[in-house]
């Protein structure tokens, strides 16, 4: 019995000196910390400048498509019911008349920041607004085929998101 309670006491002595101090882990937790500090703040620049790129592509996509759609239509840009620019443009006519027979875009782009893939639609009498709310996800005034991205602020170049 004598030999057994020895190799237990060995093994316990053994066992006890592999384990990690609270020191040991202190300092692993404070390295971790360090290298969240640098990478995470890293990591949200990447994924603002995505959206800001991703945006600018959207933009691109919708220029191109109304400017192909009045071509295609007499000059009247998407938006218009029955392609009549004496009526009041709406939201329904604009995803109609674009994307629902998928003739020019499979689907409305959303816009990378708040997800939405409405637009604003301002009447031809009305101003274009001075800036975004971000109650949609674009701007949108057939009567000048402009479009915006609705987003208030600016990117990481200081540029307002609505001057895209």
């Amino acid at each position: 019995m004598g030999e057994y309670r020895k190799k237990c006491m060995q093994n316990k002595l053994r066992s006890k000196g592999s384990a990690f101090t609270l020191v040991e882990v202190l300092i692993v937790v404070a390295i971790l910390g360090m290298l969240a500090a640098v990478i995470v703040p890293e990591y949200k620049n990447h994924t603002q400048r995505a959206k800001e790129a991703s945006a600018k592509e959207s933009l691109q996509i919708l220029r191109t498509t109304i400017e192909r759609y009045a071509l295609d239509h007499h000059g009247v840009p998407p938006g218009y019911p029955l392609d009549d620019p004496w009526y009041m443009p709406d939201f329904s006519t604009f995803y109609r008349t674009l994307a629902k027979r998928q003739q020019y875009l499979s689907k409305i782009p959303a816009n990378p920041f708040n997800g939405m893939t409405t637009a604003t639609m301002i009447a031809d009498d009305q101003p274009f607004p001075a800036e975004a709310d971000g109650s949609s996800g674009w701007i949108y005034k057939p009567a000048a085929k402009q479009i915006r991205l609705n987003q208030p602020g600016t990117d990481s170049q200081g540029m307002a998101y609505f001057d895209y």
